[in-house]
């Protein structure tokens, strides 16, 4: 197994417990992204990894329930997916073209489908009232990972403005806010 497969299985288990929390009538309470309710949340991580992590290198796509009938267990079906081709080490090693480049699964999960799911998280958390708090280790390597990016990152129309913290905020709120969200 690798750091990249446990890294995935542990963030994307956080998203799997706070999914499993929302209270009964939260699901339609509004999310921190513009226009989105805490389904979408989850609607929009079901929709946009499957063809980047699975159908992009040919691997066949989950089936699984609608996320307007069962968020929960959409989400599983694709993580579950993800999460058994990362632990496969040839399916982990598979390459194919991604934005430009040659990529592996397991570096095209782990650049652009781990922070997604982290910064997801507290979305879901903070749309449903459940503890927003992240994987500290994981918050700091996204937040360095990031920051470089800013500029690239706001052109691409995928993040809301910086929002600006105080100089001795914590790295969770950092990247909270850097991610275009008021923490």
């Amino acid at each position: 197994m690798s750091e990249i497969a446990d890294r995935y299985r542990r963030v994307a288990g956080q998203f799997t417990a706070r999914a499993r929390q929302v209270p009964e009538g939260r699901w339609d309470d509004p999310a921190p992204c513009e226009g989105w309710v805490a389904r979408d949340v989850v609607r929009h991580l079901v929709d946009w990894m499957p063809g980047l992590f699975l159908a992009g290198p040919g691997l066949p796509l989950p089936a699984g329930p609608a996320v307007d009938d069962d968020p929960v267990g959409a989400w599983l079906a694709v993580s579950d997916a993800i999460q058994a081709a990362l632990d496969d080490p040839a399916v982990a090693a598979t390459t194919f073209d991604s934005r430009g480049e040659r990529i592996t699964v397991e570096d095209a999960v782990d650049r652009f489908g781990t922070g997604d799911v982290l910064v997801h998280t507290w979305d879901l958390a903070r749309a449903t009232g459940l503890d927003e708090t992240l994987d500290a280790a994981e918050v700091g390597r996204q937040l360095a990972a990031a920051l470089p990016y800013d500029e690239a990152m706001r052109r691409s129309g995928h993040y809301g403005a910086r929002v600006p913290v105080p100089d001795d905020a914590d790295d969770q709120t950092r990247l909270i806010a850097f991610m275009g969200r008021r923490p």
